[in-house]
């Protein structure tokens, strides 16, 4: 009886995602972030409803403007009406483990927009920069309608590579000089 409400209580979030509720966007992401087995489940339900966004990674060195690159784009797309989804990847804290800078404070400008979704997440040390958990959180936000996502790694450093398998298109973002 249990498994059923569960299931049940799921396949009402699987459908109001796909309807673009961001609040079921963000909860579907909670659980895939903590690990939570129904977020996975409703990945792997979700997952044929994906390839349809274009997914557009920004790497580079911290300070180089990545942030700031990404507001001017999401900008940009909104005026054409196309819907946008944001990921910023931050450091982890060493204590919750939880994302350290926050840097979706440079899109202020878009938090009210509804064709904009916006979510930090921690790269929880992950090796390559990205952790699997914002791979499915790019997966669901694909799922959700989003038409472009902006995936935002930590920092490039000589490991933190892994944004190259997974955008369609990777921009490197450098300082002057």
């Amino acid at each position: 009886m249990i498994a059923r409400a569960m299931a049940d209580r799921n396949d009402s979030l699987a459908q109001r995602l796909l309807d673009g509720d961001k609040r079921a966007l963000a909860r579907a992401i909670s659980l895939v972030e903590n690990n939570d087995p129904e977020g996975w489940r409703l990945v792997r339900e979700l997952y044929p409803r994906t390839g349809q966004a274009a997914i557009v990674g920004f790497t580079g060195p911290p300070g180089s403007g990545k942030s700031t690159l990404l507001g001017a784009l999401t900008k940009h797309e909104r005026q054409h009406d196309r819907t946008v989804g944001v990921l910023s990847i931050d450091p982890s804290s060493p204590f919750t483990k939880g994302a350290l800078l926050g840097d979706r404070i440079r899109l202020a400008d878009h938090f009210l927009d509804p064709g904009v979704f916006i979510r930090s997440m921690a790269s929880r040390g992950a090796l390559g920069g990205l952790s699997e958990a914002a791979l499915q959180a790019a997966l669901l936000m694909d799922a959700a309608g989003r038409d472009l996502i902006l995936l935002e790694t930590v920092g490039v450093g000589q490991a933190e590579v892994d944004i190259i398998d997974h955008a369609d298109t990777v921009v490197l973002v450098l300082m002057p000089g």
